[in-house]
């Protein structure tokens, strides 16, 4: 996102109550793109880049389509619009009523292609006058200015310097440059709008502009036309200038345009549907957020210029880590043939380990360098709190589980662990508590429960995994050191965890990532007995932060927030937002510790199997957290407005992981109560 468009938005969006100006949303519409490139489809047809992340190309930064009747311009708008994907794939069908007349927009991203295809339904009465229009503002490496344009008869090249955009049509097509904002305004109370009056008094700087204006031909009984961008690094123009054509004349009908899509999802999906309700709508969202490398952002970027967040267009190791066991643990349960996933990840974990054992805070995930961030303590020079020592967890318990469960003669992976463990203990104090750090939620320091859960799954892990005695009997100190060290963040007058102990002082508030003790104590039965007193408590504490979190205000929205007197973006809004994470937690802690309670034969088990099926109602298919195309937002307002990133990976790997769980009922578990072992582990 460039400035100009920021500028815009924050013209448009200031004083609305459940907006915050000047960011890029996608809280509406649908993605394609199962590649290196991820493509946004407005409700309205327009397409954006949210590509860089995965490819290190920018592209598209704003567009608009609509037809050109008789010399009068129509602008598609989302007033009346219809989207959905087709079927399975990652084709977006976005279908426009212009007058009355029906128009359908086909969209789909293949590597760094995208397609836009437009065809009339029947013939409309102004077929013989008729062309579609498509304005497409470009940004090569992020750029408004000294960019330019090349006009190759048929095809137009945008480049800054080593990023070149190009634009094709399969019909003819004619082409004019648009001026972007100038500085008055810029300066203007009012956004400006786009496309201009191509009029202007200096011609050359259409040429030495980002944005395209192209008439194009529609043709056929039918009429219609397919628009093609292709992002480029700029090496070959001969190359990327023949295979735009081709493409765009490869796919001149919507038939064509339909089987790319298909035949990207049977690459790029399991082959085998998950058996679970809208399990591949969980999957695609996961594959449109993960780049070649196998890494994944956390969702698409909204907030570039960090006016409201630190951005999330990132890898962050915690994020990743726990979507890969999740989906490991799914695809243990469910046959989808992920192995391609899994061992991406597992690459991608070990090439990114720092020297001391541990993972930075983030990364870029088309290739693992080290991204802007602001807890890169173990990167910098000297002693600093600035670290977030769960992420170091979270990716060694998915390659002990990897190793142990996948792919036991992993020598890399082994290798991975040992420095992993190294960097665990080195974190640990002697009373079994990580020591001071920074926690899950990225805004506050100390010595967090969350971070203590993370650390026990991960010993644990490591102490099960086909690792040497020595490390495994390390692995298993660890886990108990942890064990031992919880009950000093217990609250008995609250009958929790405490969120985290802050010099000395207890901080006693729910903590919605405290959840995580329930799968961390799961993890630790299967190594060594967890014993009833800590059983009593670990109900105690998932039973009183479900219903200390849970809201469900007056509205069409219900589920859990994220802590205690959580200020975060919550604008006018007085309570603390609802979190899809939190909520998709929430369940799986229940079914988790439902599990524990099953194995002890305990009556609690089937309450908080129900309490789970609850939970992921709500972020599951018809539940009121779930939005258009299946996607999770990362929070709601109490009025139902999605915010944030949207689709964040984190709940849908979470969502899966915890409906496939679901498909063992917790009476088969109950049948094998007098044994230690977690049914379902």
């Amino acid at each position: 996102m460039e400035l100009h468009a920021a500028l815009n938005d924050f013209k448009r969006s200031q004083g609305d109550p459940r907006r915050f100006p000047g960011e890029r949303r996608s809280t509406a519409g649908r993605f394609s793109g199962l590649d290196d490139r991820l493509v946004h489809v407005a409700p309205d047809g327009s397409i954006g880049d949210y590509s860089y992340p995965l490819s290190g190309l920018d592209g598209i930064e704003r567009s608009r389509f609509g037809i050109d009747v008789d010399g009068d311009a129509r602008w598609f708008d989302d007033e009346d619009a219809e989207q959905r994907y087709v079927g399975d794939t990652a084709v977006v069908e976005t279908t426009h009523t212009v007058g009355e007349a029906t128009c359908v927009q086909y969209d789909v991203t293949i590597g760094r292609l995208h397609l836009t295809h437009v065809a009339f339904e029947g013939e409309p009465a102004f077929a013989d006058d008729v062309s579609l229009l498509a304005c497409v503002g470009f940004a090569p490496e992020g750029r408004a200015g000294r960019v330019g344009q090349l006009w190759h008869g048929d095809t137009v090249e945008v480049h800054h310097d080593a990023e070149h955009d190009f634009l094709a049509a399969s019909t003819e097509m004619a082409v004019t440059g648009q001026v972007p904002e100038r500085f008055a305004e810029l300066l203007a109370a009012e956004p400006t709008d786009f496309p201009r009056s191509p009029t202007d008094d200096r011609y050359e700087e259409a040429r030495l502009s980002p944005i395209v204006l192209a008439e194009i031909e529609l043709t056929g009984s039918s009429p219609s036309a397919t628009v093609a961008t292709l992002l480029s690094d700029g090496d070959d123009r001969t190359a990327a200038l023949e295979r735009v054509r081709g493409d765009v004349a490869a796919h001149a009908d919507h038939e064509a345009v339909l089987e790319a899509g298909r035949e990207q999802a049977r690459d790029r999906l399991p082959d085998t549907e998950p058996d679970v309700p809208d399990g591949v709508a969980d999957l695609r969202a996961l594959a449109l957020l993960r780049a070649p490398t196998g890494a994944r952002m956390a969702g698409p970027e909204f907030d570039p210029f960090y006016r409201y967040s630190g951005g999330y267009g990132y890898t962050w190791f915690r994020d990743d880590a726990e979507i890969s066991r999740f989906l490991l643990e799914t695809d243990r349960r469910l046959g989808l043939g992920l192995e391609e996933w899994h061992a991406k990840s597992t690459r991608f974990y070990v090439e990114t380990q720092l020297a001391d054992g541990t993972w930075p805070h983030r990364v870029w995930p088309h290739n693992g360098a080290l991204a802007p961030g602001w807890a890169h303590g173990r990167v910098e020079s000297g002693e600093s709190d600035e670290y977030q020592a769960d992420q170091t967890a979270s990716v060694a318990a998915f390659l002990a589980t990897y190793l142990r469960r996948v792919d036991p003669d992993d020598e890399q992976v082994r290798e991975a662990l040992a420095a992993a463990l190294d960097g665990l203990d080195d974190s640990l104090a002697a009373d079994g508590l990580p020591e001071r750090v920074q926690n899950a939620w990225e805004n506050m320091t100390g010595r967090f429960a969350h971070t203590a859960a993370t650390f026990l799954e991960a010993y644990a892990a490591i102490a099960r995994a086909p690792v040497d005695d020595a490390l495994a009997t390390r692995a298993r100190e660890g886990a108990r050191a942890v064990y031992d060290g919880l009950d000093g963040l217990w609250v008995p007058e609250r009958g929790c965890y405490a969120m985290r102990v802050d010099d000395g002082d207890v901080d006693d508030r729910l903590d919605g990532s405290t959840l995580a003790l329930a799968a961390a104590h799961r993890a630790y039965d299967a190594l060594e007995r967890v014993d009833d007193a800590r059983l009593d408590r670990l109900t105690s504490h998932v039973e009183t932060t479900i219903d200390g979190l849970y809201r469900d205000p007056d509205g069409p929205v219900e589920g859990l927030a994220r802590f205690e007197d959580d200020p975060w973006r919550v604008q006018e809004q007085d309570a603390a937002k609802i979190w899809t994470v939190t909520t998709a937690w929430g369940a799986h802690a229940a079914i988790a510790l439902s599990d524990l309670l099953a194995a002890r034969g305990r009556e609690e088990a089937e309450t908080f199997e129900e309490r789970g099926r609850t939970l992921l109602a709500l972020v599951g298919p018809g539940g009121p957290l779930r939005r258009s195309g299946g996607y999770l937002p990362e929070q709601v307002f109490d009025d139902g407005t999605a915010d944030s990133a949207t689709p964040l990976g984190w709940p849908h790997a979470i969502r899966l992981a915890t409906a496939s769980a679901l498909e063992e009922p917790v009476s088969s578990a109950l049948a094998g109560a007098e044994e230690s072992a977690v049914p379902r582990d």
